[in-house]
């Protein structure tokens, strides 16, 4: 643990709850990519498989349990809640992401540390949480205009992982054997993702303008 990753995971965690504030105060999932929620309800589920056989800290099982409770609830509410799924935009969520779960799973096979069931699910949902905001940033590209809430979602969980990279930095130098070059890489692509939309965001803060992306 350092400040850089403890300012990530609170920054991750504000995220959510930014977009858990925006489905139930407004009662309105507009402007947000189901298939980018499933995938990271999909990333939450395989990544802490170890919470029923490893015991780290309270605060690490705490912070599992938030994630994978917060990705189930939305699903859930996008889905199935009576009112919330009206609003869900399915005609401008049109990204074919079993694409990317194929691509991750199959790059999982083949790049791993060790060849076992809990590390390839491990490496598989590294490299899917890579990619998994594409259906979300490309469903914002086709609606234009961007609600304030879910453009400070998509900051926040950009702002997250870029925190994140620091924190490999920082443990790089300070610790003898640190090899978590798989995420690092995964990283270092995820962050690249959010560069053109943390541009606009920086316009539109910079001018006072509601945020706009170019179709």
């Amino acid at each position: 643990m350092n400040i850089f990753r403890f300012a990530g995971d609170m920054t991750h965690l504000i995220s959510v709850l930014v977009l858990l504030l925006k489905i139930y105060a407004t009662k309105s999932c507009s402007g947000v990519s189901l298939k980018t929620q499933e995938l990271y309800a999909m990333v939450f589920l395989l990544r802490y498989l170890d919470l029923f056989t490893d015991f780290i800290s309270l605060y690490n099982t705490v912070m599992k349990i938030v994630f994978v409770a917060s990705s189930l609830a939305i699903v859930w509410c996008m889905r199935r809640h009576p009112v919330v799924r009206r609003s869900y935009d399915k005609e401008l969520d049109t990204f074919r992401h079993y694409f990317l779960v194929a691509s991750c799973f199959g790059v999982a096979l083949l790049v791993h540390e060790k060849f076992t069931l809990v590390e390839i699910f491990w490496a598989f949902s590294i490299y899917l949480e890579a990619v998994a905001i594409l259906p979300q940033l490309v469903l914002l590209q086709r609606s234009g205009n961007v609600d304030n809430l879910t453009g400070q979602y998509v900051f926040f969980l950009g702002a997250y992982r870029a925190l994140y990279i620091l924190n490999w930095i920082y443990r790089y130098f300070t610790e003898d054997h640190f090899d978590r070059w798989i995420s690092c890489v995964s990283g270092l692509v995820q962050t690249c993702l959010y560069a053109d939309f943390f541009y606009y965001y920086f316009i539109s803060w910079k001018n006072n303008a509601k945020l706009q992306l170019p179709a």
